[in-house]
């Protein structure tokens, strides 16, 4: 599969979450072709600051492989990530990432930080920018216009 068919994996995670009322972010991690992790925004209804999509599959990930170096894995998701996402892709090795949509609030590939183009960093993660980035953003947009309908 190509970048775009695994994006879209990550955005029918990023549905489950728009149908739970949470901002819909979706995220899956890939290794070797095959799926290891995934998740969506929880933040709400698991009551925790960190249940960010990417932090959900990058946990199941390291508990597929059995450890937190995630050497060869590929994490594709709808929004750039925020600094604490980023921060774990780095912590954890990650080979690469993927995503969808920039995030003008909290992006941390340059938007609004640049946590993942830290020189300093004694690892790298390799990014690609705006993989169906239209359909993620469309999917904020809806979920953020039915917010401000209620």
């Amino acid at each position: 599969m190509n970048d775009e068919a695994w994006m879209r994996l990550a955005l029918a995670q990023a549905a489950e979450a728009l149908a739970l009322d949470e901002v819909p972010v979706g995220a899956v991690a890939v290794l070797d072709g095959a799926v290891i992790g995934a998740g969506y925004n929880r933040k709400e209804s698991d009551r925790d600051p960190t249940a960010h999509a990417e932090m959900i599959a990058l946990r199941q990930a390291a508990a597929h492989v059995g450890n937190w170096r995630l050497i060869g894995v590929t994490l594709y998701c709808t929004l750039e990530p925020c600094p604490m996402c980023a921060g774990a892709m780095i912590q954890g090795r990650l080979a690469r990432l993927v995503y969808g949509a920039k995030d003008t609030r909290f992006g941390a590939d340059g938007t609004v930080v640049d946590v993942l183009g830290r020189p300093e960093f004694n690892h790298h993660v390799e990014v690609t920018r705006g993989v169906l980035a239209d359909e993620a953003g469309a999917l904020l947009q809806q979920f953020f216009r039915r917010l401000r309908v209620s």
